[in-house]
């Protein structure tokens, strides 16, 4: 009895350091340069003892699997839609440690100044991956570009996909593109599409520059931290989650990019 009580103190002894050792390594982070890296730049600002390592992720990487693979230990550049779409195609569970801002979907155009300029069959670029190709319907029908099919009601819950459209009075023809590589079609199109993240990347000012943009109220696409199982309850993600969800990153995100990102607590329920 003794030799087992001696042997589980002696487990539990180097869980315990283990734990605590990993508790003193910066915790790694993937996430879109903006405005993902920015937000976690600033929180590096007011809270020193929290040690990140935030690796800025490149277009065309998948954030999912380098947290699946164990190359990081959390990522901050998503919505829930699109995680649970992700948790499907990997086969693996993931966990939302926070949920920050919402990053509203804008339709642009270089050409026109108004959604009635825009002509018939006009041309009209879409993110290509489910969940935002959805959003992105929802956002031309909100507009009253076109008519999703009466079954499509909640965007969080009914995916569309063009073959849903029921009405298309002016025949748009919808364009399927890799959303990073959608503000480089600009000046070939009629309307586009663009996330937040990207309409920032390239210059654009959401708030101001887009022909409609996507409400905050009920919004189901507010992007969140998300890490594994295994760390959900890791002091590191515990303090960053407190960090992102703070007044005080609420405020720098407020005053910093002025509506074209909108912290969760100033979207009315």
């Amino acid at each position: 009895m003794l030799k087992k009580t001696a042997l589980t103190l002696a487990v539990f002894g180097a869980l315990s350091s283990a734990f605590q050792a990993r508790a003193l390594e910066p915790l790694r982070v993937a996430a879109d340069p903006v405005p993902h890296a920015q937000i976690l730049a600033y929180i590096q600002t007011i809270d020193p003892q929290l040690k990140l390592k935030v690796i800025e992720i490149p277009n065309g990487v998948n954030s999912n699997e380098l947290l699946v693979h164990g190359d990081v230990d959390a990522n901050y550049f998503q919505h829930l839609p699109y995680l649970k779409s992700q948790e499907q195609a990997l086969g693996q569970p993931l966990a939302v440690a926070a949920t920050v801002h919402i990053e509203p979907l804008g339709i642009y155009s270089r050409r026109h100044k108004s959604f009635a300029a825009v002509p018939e069959k006009g041309t009209v670029a879409v993110p290509n991956n489910v969940t935002n190709l959805s959003r992105a319907l929802y956002l031309l029908q909100d507009n009253g570009l076109i008519r999703l099919k009466p079954g499509f009601k909640d965007p969080a819950a009914d995916q569309a996909t063009p073959k849903d459209i029921a009405e298309n009075p002016k025949q748009l023809k919808i364009l399927e593109i890799e959303s990073p590589q959608i503000p480089r079609a600009l000046d070939d199109v009629d309307l586009a599409v663009i996330n937040g993240n990207y309409a920032l990347e390239a210059g654009l000012v959401p708030a101001k520059d887009a022909l409609g943009l996507e409400k905050a109220e009920h919004n189901p696409y507010a992007n969140i931290l998300v890490t594994t199982p295994k760390l959900q309850n890791d002091p590191r993600i515990a303090q960053l989650a407190k960090d992102l969800t703070s007044p005080q990153v609420a405020k720098y995100i407020s005053d910093h990019f002025q509506g074209s990102v909108i912290p969760v607590g100033d979207a009315k329920p």
